[in-house]
């Protein structure tokens, strides 16, 4: 059931709870305050490593001629737009490098390489996700908009298509970003013609141009492309789901937003999400995502820094008794297919759950 009273749910006393948000505040201070070289380093090596090895796969597609080269540079090319679209890309767009004041490294001139334009996802995603997060009928994340994923949204007969349906957006998963919250019947609308724009030359670069450099193999450039953008976009979808969706993510309530204080907005972040062990290549892979918690709890500080963020709030779920969630990639994964897949289904009636309950 979604959470009416985060106070009542965490048994924290008010006191305890603003505590919290000072023990937080303190995070971010710190972390402010030490920003620096090393960070700006650290993203100007991550953008050069990935624009090397996207052109060098691009080479190596178009020049080998087995199998095995065809192999590896496509998946050189999968894992160069992974990069681009969650460490570099997501990351950019939070902010979390506007500190530096380089214009080409801005959360206000960095366009991704996919299909969904920036400043729509940013519009979306960085103001009524993350302020509104896992409140029904506000954050329009949760479940993107097409699936249902508490009980405490009305069942539709539609929604048993939701195994289906989840199959699709990991698929076509940039799509799906792209579309969220552009409401296409409005045809000469500014959203509309932007992401029409930016379609038009996603397409022609991947697709068009691309394959035409590779004049008589022009399939096989062709098909890499398809490929490593089907594996980006199954990637991005695992992980945007290991932080979301797992069954121990709370949800909430809209009354929970009447009076919130930014500390009780902290705790709400902490109770929503999930994370999923990663070593420092799978937290690179994934943008650094597997520390979802505390990407929501400072989206705009830089991902390279959550690491060390993590042991702190850790830490502090700890000594106030707050879960943290997090598990095995695979185990995180496998509990947010089980919502979906539970979800689709109507709520067992009254009946039927005390049956359930005696027969456990």
């Amino acid at each position: 059931m979604a959470i009416t009273d985060i106070a009542a749910y965490t048994h924290l006393k008010p006191a305890d709870i603003e505590r919290l948000g000072r023990d937080i505040d303190a995070i971010r201070r710190d972390v402010e305050d030490s920003l620096g070289e090393a960070d700006n380093t650290y993203i100007r090596r991550t953008i050069r490593f990935q624009r090397l090895l996207d052109l060098a796969s691009r080479l190596v597609i178009g020049a080998s001629t087995t199998r095995f080269g065809w192999i590896a540079g496509t998946l050189g090319l999968a894992y160069a737009k992974s990069v681009e679209n969650m460490e570099i890309g997501h990351n950019v767009s939070h902010g979390q490098w506007d500190w530096m004041n380089d214009p080409e490294i801005h959360s206000a001139t960095w366009e991704w390489d996919m299909v969904a334009v920036s400043s729509q996802w940013m519009a979306s995603h960085n103001y009524r996700h993350h302020v509104y997060t896992n409140v029904i009928g506000e954050d329009e994340d949760l479940g993107f908009g097409v699936m249902r994923v508490t009980s405490d949204q009305p069942w539709k007969p539609i929604y048993l298509l939701q195994p289906l349906q989840n199959l699709l957006l990991a698929l076509l998963f940039e799509w799906g970003i792209a579309l969220h919250e552009v409401d296409l019947r409005k045809n000469r609308s500014v959203q509309g013609k932007l992401l029409l724009k930016k379609i038009g030359r996603q397409t022609l670069k991947d697709y068009v141009v691309f394959p035409a450099l590779s004049r008589g193999r022009w399939r096989r450039t062709l098909a890499a492309n398809v490929v490593a953008n089907l594996l980006r976009n199954l990637w991005t979808y695992v992980v945007i789901f290991c932080g979301h969706l797992p069954d121990a993510t709370q949800k909430f309530d809209p009354d929970v937003l009447k009076g919130e204080t930014k500390a009780e907005w902290y705790l709400r972040q902490m109770l929503g999400t999930a994370n999923f062990k990663a070593g420092r290549l799978m937290a690179f892979s994934s943008g650094n995502l597997c520390y979802q918690i505390e990407h929501h709890l400072f989206p705009d500080l830089p991902s390279n820094r959550l690491a060390e963020i993590a042991v702190r709030v850790r830490a502090l779920c700890e000594e106030y008794r707050l879960p943290y969630l997090t598990g095995s990639l695979a185990g995180q994964y496998l509990s947010a297919l089980r919502v979906v897949h539970r979800l689709a289904l109507p709520n067992p009636t009254p009946q039927r759950s005390a049956r359930l309950k005696v027969a456990a």
